[in-house]
């Protein structure tokens, strides 16, 4: 792991503390295979492909969302597509960075 890896690690832990903090819900957006080998406690699961239909249920939710997959590419997706929806939206990257704080 390079320095510049070593702040972004950090800086990705506080934020992901940060949005616990706000009462954020962690969306998993694995498939359900991945999904049913484990996954955080209390987490959505809304597999990738399926985002665009579910947009208003996820407005719904009224609370900042932390999306986790299994290495942070699918969450990044995601988290783009959600931002520009008007959703208060960070990547976790792996689920299990978030897990950890739960």
């Amino acid at each position: 792991m390079g320095l510049f890896n070593l702040f972004r690690k950090n800086n990705m832990s506080n934020e992901i503390k940060e949005y616990l903090e706000k009462g954020a819900i962690v969306l998993d957006v694995r498939t359900l295979p991945e999904w049913n080998e484990g996954h955080s406690e209390g987490a959505k699961h809304i597999v990738l492909d399926t985002i665009p239909q579910n947009v208003e249920e996820i407005k719904s939710w009224g609370k900042p969302v932390i999306a986790v997959c299994r290495s942070g590419g699918r969450s990044g997706q995601a988290t783009g597509f959600l931002a520009n929806h008007g959703i208060d939206i960070i990547n976790g990257g792996p689920w299990q960075n978030v897990d950890q704080y739960l």
